[in-house]
């Protein structure tokens, strides 16, 4: 671990650890992976007797500041439990509070101890099962990405070319959480851990999509490249997880391509 990071780490944990409602201290994220390197961010996890408050959340700035000047402060806008901070050099720092009760379920191997009244830390499941994809939630994403897809006549129609790039980015994204799904792999990271998300399989597919030009044939190209890459990978993951295909938007969408750009459907 970096010499800054762990300075930081100790100048705030010093901070939490005079604070009685504070029962327990975690790194989690990468840190608690034990995955973390000079690029990653901090994400401590702070149990205390009410959980989210806004005296915790007083006591997190003064740790924060402790350790650095903070420029950007997010309290509980993210999510109701979370803060993020940054501070002048760049230290990204997220908090996330938690009661005893909500720390429950969390597994071992995703956590590092910096301390524990409680002995909660040995309470807590050594590892746990990756959550299986939401059946319902992933026939919204398959009919999200169709949906996409089939914008792409308004835009060459328009001669939007920039706007049919990002058509091309959301698709991109689609397939990319589809493919960290599928690979389902241990130890993921945080979100910009690609590389240890996906198989080298996966990323030789991310790496040979089309180049990207604000130009008709090649925002064609590319969605249909994507189109081809992962709807027949979702169909194999809905089969799998039995969520329901949208089988008439797929093929309403194939057939308004056709008649609108003579597309053919690519796989």
């Amino acid at each position: 671990m970096p010499t800054n990071l762990e300075t930081a780490i100790a100048t705030m944990a010093g901070v939490f650890g005079r604070e009685p409602k504070v029962r327990a201290l975690y790194l989690s994220g990468s840190f608690g992976y034990g995955l973390a390197d000079r690029y990653s961010d901090i994400d401590l996890l702070i149990v205390t007797e009410d959980g989210p408050s806004d005296e915790i959340a007083a006591l997190c700035r003064r740790a924060i500041s402790a350790a650095g000047d903070i420029v950007l402060w997010w309290d509980r806008s993210v999510r109701p439990t979370l803060i993020n901070a940054i501070t002048d050099d760049w230290l990204r720092v997220d908090v996330e509070m938690a009661t005893s009760t909500q720390l429950a379920g969390r597994p071992q191997n995703a956590l590092k101890v910096i301390f524990d009244h409680d002995g909660l830390y040995d309470t807590l499941p050594d590892q746990v099962a990756p959550p299986r994809p939401d059946p319902k939630f992933f026939r919204w994403q398959v009919e999200e990405f169709i949906r996409i897809l089939g914008l792409m006549p308004l835009a060459l129609g328009r001669q939007e070319y920039v706007i049919g790039l990002t058509g091309v980015f959301m698709l991109r994204a689609a397939l990319i959480d589809l493919l960290i799904a599928e690979a389902a792999l241990p130890h993921r990271g945080g979100m910009l851990h690609l590389n240890r998300q996906i198989t080298a399989a996966q990323k030789t597919l991310l790496a040979s999509m089309p180049a990207l030009e604000p130009k008709a044939e090649a925002v064609q190209h590319a969605q249909l490249a994507y189109a081809a890459a992962f709807l027949p990978r979702a169909r194999v993951m809905a089969r799998n997880i039995g969520a329901e295909w949208p089988e008439r938007f797929e093929a309403a969408t194939w057939a308004n391509l056709a008649s609108k750009l003579g597309i053919a459907r690519p796989y």
